[in-house]
């Protein structure tokens, strides 16, 4: 299995320390910058290295916030996760750094075990990111010429599957491969099964989440179960019409970054999607059902 490489960045000495210290628990290979310059430059040296950067907002030369922009702005690093790490926690700030694509706010002090339960979770996504890249390697040859097409998929696996495969044949596949991974996903855990915001919160902190999906797919009140996935490709645009068989949620609050949930562990997923992924997302009625929209012209 491939060993997280982090990249942690702060000016001050002391924070790099205990930083580092925190990350003794996590199987992964550190690596630090004292500033966003030498960040910046080892970033872009070597931009398939890092999985992960945990960055300081308030630094010399190059700040934290002009870091994040050069990363979400370069199509080499704008998948890579950053958590922000900071003391500046006004609400307005907080909003600024989830607008520019940050994946955490983490708030100074913090606990040993927040940090530690933010990168876990962010390195989760971020191993499950890279399978996504590979199989759409692997599959690119397989749906070149597909115009239209309807997919049914059960468990997470297949939809990491599909999303690798549908997103080769799209401009950016990378970025959309990463956002329509996510609506499947949730269409998934929180549609088909169920599994509410709150909800999944505890599992995420307590480190059960995957445990619980593969355990109600088994159940019989949700075996049966599917999500149902209608491609269709027109001269000046694709769309993707997902369906699941829940009771629909309140997709309104997840479309936007909210700094109400910025010290959440998950819940960015949809608004990160359509902000990176497509150029429209759209849901339909109690929302089980969304349309991403990706123009070709």
């Amino acid at each position: 299995m491939h060993r997280p490489i982090l990249l942690v960045v702060d000016d001050e000495p002391f924070n790099l320390e205990i930083i580092c210290e925190y990350l003794e628990e996590i199987d992964c290979e550190i690596d630090t910058a004292v500033d966003g310059e030498q960040a910046w430059a080892k970033l872009q040296s070597a931009p398939g290295r890092y999985d992960l950067v945990v960055l300081d907002r308030m630094m010399p030369r190059m700040d934290g916030m002009q870091v994040l922009a050069n990363i979400k702005g370069d199509p080499l690093l704008k998948a890579l996760p950053v958590i922000m790490q900071t003391a500046a926690a006004a609400k307005e700030q907080v909003l600024d750094g989830l607008r520019l694509g940050a994946y955490y706010y983490l708030t100074k002090p913090f606990e040993s075990d927040v940090l530690l339960t933010v990168i876990r979770t962010a390195l989760n996504d971020r191993m499950s990111q890279l399978a996504v890249i590979q199989q759409m390697e692997e599959q690119k040859a397989m749906l070149d010429l597909l115009c239209e097409g309807t997919f049914q998929l059960r468990t997470l696996a297949e939809a990491r599957r599909l999303a690798a495969s549908l997103a080769n044949i799209c401009p950016n596949s990378s970025i959309v491969a990463l956002g329509l991974a996510e609506l499947l996903v949730n269409a998934i855990e929180h549609g088909n099964l169920g599994i509410g915001y709150e909800e999944k919160s505890t599992l995420m902190s307590t480190g059960n989440w995957a445990r619980e999906v593969e355990q109600r797919l088994e159940h019989p009140d949700y075996h049966h179960k599917v999500v149902s996935v209608r491609f269709h490709r027109m001269p000046d645009q694709i769309q993707l019409h997902i369906t699941d068989q829940g009771e629909g949620f309140e997709w309104q609050r997840f479309t936007e970054l909210d700094p109400t949930r910025a010290f959440d562990s998950h819940g960015r997923g949809i608004a990160l999607a359509r902000q990176l992924s497509f150029q429209k997302l759209e849901y339909l009625g109690k929302g089980n059902e969304v349309v991403a929209t990706l123009l070709l012209s």
